[in-house]
């Protein structure tokens, strides 16, 4: 199963990751979401990330904080024998979920890394490579044959089904009573979140492999048809689309009127989606690698990885850029930020915290492995997981776990 989906990713034809930048003087901080997808308040969105870049638009700004650097240490290891994870931890109220490549969804206390109870794919314990999506007590996450579940929070018991035609990369998100995700079958499909009926389907020319990224009542996606889509939410009907040159994969990042994101054709844009119009396009023309990377924003900055090993940072305002970080293997995964600082994992095996400001790095863990997904910060804790089956948890407290 492992090969087949290191198969499946060599297909991939890619999408957009995201580039925001501002050429100001002065200290980058970090925009918070605009909105909190999980409960009430400021201490909800803090303890929460219930979504794969941690709010509906996709932004993968962190609103807990975590230790300083020279204390932020391992915590607990939870450890699947033979398993492999490519999907990006989610966490609400307490609880880490996390699928695997081999078909098993786990749910893992944050506080202790004990298990509180496994789902395993009953198609024949296919897997997962997305994040899951967590909203009022129900769990949402789509496998790599096409089947999408909904299942109860507190013990997994699966409340419903749906069938897409192909495979289900897409990190599910959510607008009102609704949930969203696409498919290979270049379908955006909309359900009702409670009882898992159609309410929408909405085509595109090609693949949908980004997760649906949500402002206001407009979703967008970022296409293998080398195109970016503005659908709205209301009737699944596209009201604009802009040619971006090269397929993606990677999920828009969207603040206020701009949405951003990386191709597989090594360009970064800024695009206005309510005209809808490019507004800037980086490239790096030296190594003209793809961008698989989910970018990160700040109010001046838009941070992410890349096939070229880097870490980049852009303005916002005019795609210069700031500043880049070289690690030892490609950047697929996508960064976090937390405070003044930048999260990301790297193929190397090594977990890499990132002075916002700068790029130098102040934290480093070497975890082994490959790291294909993202972090998630919640609670005043980092979890991340590695292609050798081992979930991280990492925090102020001086204990390290290992459970199975």
């Amino acid at each position: 199963m492992l090969l087949f989906t290191r198969l499946l990713r060599v297909r991939l034809a890619l999408c957009c990751s995201l580039l925001l930048a501002a050429g100001c003087d002065g200290a980058i901080t970090s925009a918070k979401s605009e909105a909190a997808t999980v409960g009430d308040g400021a201490d909800s969105a803090a303890n929460n990330w219930p979504v794969f870049r941690g709010n509906p638009q996709s932004t993968g700004v962190a609103n807990s904080s975590l230790p300083p650097s020279g204390k932020l240490e391992l915590l607990w290891k939870y450890e699947i024998e033979n398993g492999a994870f490519e999907a990006t931890p989610v966490i609400v109220d307490g609880v880490v979920w996390l699928g695997d490549l081999d078909g098993t969804l786990y749910a893992i206390g944050l506080q202790s890394g004990e298990s509180r109870w496994k789902f395993v794919n009953p198609a024949d314990k296919v897997g997962y490579n997305s994040a899951a999506a967590v909203r009022d007590g129900r769990v949402y996450l789509g496998d790599i044959e096409g089947n999408f579940y909904c299942l109860d929070a507190t013990h997994g018991k699966k409340l419903w089904a749906f069938k897409a035609e192909l495979e289900i990369n897409s990190a599910p998100n959510f607008y009102r009573g609704k949930v969203l995700f696409g498919s290979q079958d270049a379908k955006l499909y909309c359900l009702d979140a409670t009882s898992g009926e159609p309410v929408w389907q909405h085509a595109i020319g090609d693949q949908i492999r980004c997760s649906p990224t949500v402002i206001e009542d407009r979703c967008f996606l970022a296409g293998c048809d080398g195109k970016l889509h503005v659908i709205n939410l209301n009737d699944g009907k596209e009201v604009g689309a802009v040619a971006i040159g090269a397929p993606t994969g990677s999920t828009p990042a969207a603040a206020g009127d701009f949405i951003y994101f990386g191709t597989e054709g090594a360009a970064f844009f800024c695009v206005n989606w309510r005209k809808p119009a490019e507004v800037w396009q980086w490239r790096d023309e030296a190594r003209n690698l793809p961008i698989r990377s989910s970018a990160a924003l700040t109010d001046r900055a838009v941070i992410f990885g890349s096939q070229d090993k880097n870490v980049h940072a852009l303005s916002l305002q005019n795609g210069q850029r700031l500043w880049n970080f070289p690690t030892k293997g490609r950047v697929d995964g996508s960064p976090v930020v937390v405070g003044d600082r930048v999260f990301i994992g790297s193929v190397d095996g090594r977990i890499y915290g990132l002075d916002l400001n700068n790029g130098k790095k102040v934290w480093e863990y070497e975890a082994g492995g490959k790291l294909m997904a993202s972090p998630a910060v919640a609670n005043g804790r980092l979890v991340i997981a590695s292609d050798r089956g081992v979930v991280y948890c990492f925090g102020a407290k001086k204990e390290e776990r290992v459970n199975r």
